[in-house]
């Protein structure tokens, strides 16, 4: 079984709701199985530092998870048009996978939340995917032979799953992210599973 880690921030749970969503399109896959996997938030205190283990949820992720994948789905909040510093920062801490060339020639897609229309989620997925093409990924995004994107009027694009809480019930989906978010992760899966074989 390939797994294709699925990792994510999310503050108030609405980019945990569409890394779900992702999960389910990745284990629709036969002989692809989703691996969910968490970062801890970022402290403002320097001396601060986070339990080895998260009360709830999917554990944190470590490096072992990006080598043990055969491909990646990444997901934060928006945060002015980024990802969000609790995810940056573990990605800023790579390096030593970027030199083993651990990544290279592994799918990646990216998805993310946002409170409004306008948001900046695009943005925001697009710098998401800057590191990871850095890391030699293969960046796969959703093709408009998904029919959601040309007739929804909340989340998604073509660069990946995108989630719009209008700040109000910030993990309730509309069906068209439920459906987007499930075709980026069905589509990375695929492509994980050709390459892994």
């Amino acid at each position: 079984m390939n797994e294709i880690l699925v990792l994510y921030y999310s503050r108030y749970g609405a980019t945990e709701a569409l890394a779900r969503e992702v999960c389910r399109g990745v284990d629709s896959v036969k002989g692809m199985a989703a691996r969910l996997r968490t970062v801890p938030p970022v402290s403002t205190v320097a001396e601060a530092s986070e339990a080895a283990i998260p009360d709830s949820g999917p554990p944190y992720v470590s490096c072992d998870d990006l080598a043990a994948c055969a491909g990646m789905v990444m997901g934060s909040p928006t945060r002015f048009g980024n990802m969000s510093s609790a995810l940056k920062y573990f990605i800023d801490s790579t390096g030593g996978d970027w030199m083993k060339g651990t990544l290279i020639g592994k799918p990646a897609g990216v998805f993310t939340s946002t409170s409004s229309l306008h948001g900046g989620s695009e943005t925001t997925l697009l710098t998401m995917a800057i590191p990871l093409l850095h890391h030699g990924m293969l960046y796969v995004g959703l093709p408009y032979s998904e029919e959601e994107l040309s007739t929804t009027t909340s989340g998604g694009s073509l660069y990946g799953a995108t989630h719009v809480t209008w700040s109000r019930n910030p993990d309730v989906l509309s069906d068209d992210e439920k459906r987007l978010a499930f075709a980026l992760g069905k589509r990375v899966a695929e492509i994980g599973g050709k390459l892994a074989s």
